[in-house]
């Protein structure tokens, strides 16, 4: 493999991509690109950095422009639209042209320093290198519910999802390859991960807190993403079951307390015990007919094949690359490239 010396120079036989996502993230998009392009120089002999734009309304656009006008390894692609925390991140993996793809976050909480282990763990034969989440600064309530998730995934999952991982690692690609051709249109890609069976290596780390900037996860979209990996597909009508269950289960757990507060302060009372233990089983019902209906639609989007975005622009990406690589078909297959 080889590259050209100093920042104007082609790209030819890249061993390494990194694919990293964006949205509003103007405060940490340089220090990113800046952090990233040091550690790739050290520890891959050819590298590009595309940056995918979900619909940022800042200056993440035009600080992309200016790298992208600086470092033609740099490649940008701005979607038309948000198009969420899955489609998009998988996105840029699938147009990456690595022998080897990163992918990780704007914000610094997926740590450059570990790309050097990543490297060395794949060229020691792991086809998957992840880095897993051991110690994270977060409530109370959300370390609770996401170990209630994990719980719930691992007793009822179709396949093991590892705790604590959050997308952040290498892919070989051929993993890249295979999973692009699943065509899936609500990719839940760490669980792809898994469900593929490649070999996986997984790095322990600290997460830290973000660089600069605020979140743009919050309540809702922590919840929309965890559904979205439960039942395999996005947000329509047919989710409104599942947001109803978690309603009425909250609701049914009030009951449940109220209950046995009145056990043991009033008396035994037959009236709430009924109503909290229907209110307990049409919480379950509603899950399951959520989660029926979103596989239901999940079959609808497999038939309609739309592409996980679609773009408005992209940058440094040369006239052989001008347009899109095909989701399901790897670019290098097409042309006949081993």
């Amino acid at each position: 493999m080889s590259a050209a010396d100093g920042t104007g120079g082609a790209i030819t036989g890249t061993e390494l991509s990194f694919a990293i996502p964006c949205f509003n993230e103007e405060e940490n998009v340089v220090a990113i690109y800046e952090a990233v392009s040091a550690q790739a120089r050290q520890h891959a002999s050819s590298y590009e950095i595309i940056f995918i734009d979900n619909g940022s309304t800042d200056r993440t656009r035009s600080l992309l422009r200016e790298i992208c006008a600086r470092d033609q390894r740099v490649r940008a692609i701005f979607n038309n639209r948000n198009y969420g925390q899955m489609r998009s991140p998988t996105y840029a993996i699938y147009q990456a042209e690595g022998a080897a793809v990163i992918g990780m976050c704007a914000d610094f909480q997926d740590p450059p320093s570990l790309i050097g282990e990543l490297v060395r763990q794949w060229r020691a034969g792991a086809q998957v290198v992840l880095g897993q989440r051991k110690g994270e600064k977060v409530s109370w309530l959300l370390g609770k519910a996401r170990a209630l998730g994990y719980g719930f995934l691992a007793r009822f999952g179709d396949y093991p999802v590892i705790p604590g991982v959050t997308g952040f690692g290498l892919y070989d690609r051929e993993v890249v390859d295979m999973l692009a051709s699943w065509n899936e249109p609500e990719p839940f890609f760490r669980g792809m991960l898994v469900e593929s069976g490649y070999r996986i290596a997984v790095i322990p780390f600290d997460r830290p807190e973000r660089a600069a900037g605020e979140t743009k996860n919050n309540f809702w979209t922590l919840l929309s993403f965890a559904l979205s990996g439960l039942a395999g597909s996005g947000k329509s009508l047919l989710r409104l079951p599942l947001l109803l269950s978690v309603y009425t289960g909250l609701a049914a757990l009030i009951l449940l307390i109220a209950t046995l507060v009145r056990l043991f302060t009033v008396g035994w009372s037959p009236v709430m015990m009924v109503l909290t233990v229907m209110t307990g089983f049409f919480a379950v019902l509603l899950l399951f007919l959520g989660l029926i209906g979103d596989q239901v639609r999940l079959l609808a989007e497999r038939a309609r094949n739309l592409p996980l975005v679609i773009e408005e622009e992209r940058l440094n990406f040369g006239p052989e690359h001008s347009l899109p690589a095909p989701r399901a078909l790897n670019r290098r297959h097409l042309e006949g490239r081993p």
